[in-house]
């Protein structure tokens, strides 16, 4: 009588070649990496630097009770318009920052913001303090 074996397919994959290719490339990526160029840009350079004028912006601060200062002077809402306009008309290219207490509600912050876009002045944005 002859015995015959019959073959039992495997079900499952082997993995280890798999892994193996895996760290290889690995590696290779390691290695190569920092012999790459980061993306350094090369500006290229100008005969003079060019002259921006410096204006210090009007700065104008909303305080927690919602009084507003233009230039440490305090003022209503009213005459806030009518003083930057006369700040803006000796020098139009200065701009408007305003710092804001970082308890202010957000609404009356966007509320002086609007009052000024309104009023065509352009040049609105907010001081922030940087973290240190």
């Amino acid at each position: 009588m002859s015995r015959t074996r019959k073959r039992r397919l495997m079900n499952q994959i082997n993995v280890v070649p798999y892994i193996d290719v895996t760290l290889v490339l690995l590696v290779i990526f390691m290695v190569t990496a920092p012999m790459t160029n980061p993306g350094v840009v090369d500006l290229p350079k100008v005969g003079q630097a060019l002259k921006q004028p410096q204006v210090p912006p009007l700065v104008l601060k909303i305080k927690l009770n919602n009084k507003i200062e233009l230039e440490s002077q305090p003022m209503a809402r009213d005459e806030l318009l009518l003083a930057v306009r006369q700040a803006l008309a000796k020098a139009p290219d200065r701009s408007v920052v305003i710092a804001a207490d970082k308890n202010v509600k957000y609404d009356d912050v966007i509320g002086v913001m609007d009052l000024l876009k309104q009023n065509k002045v352009d040049k609105v944005g907010l001081l922030l303090k940087p973290a240190t």
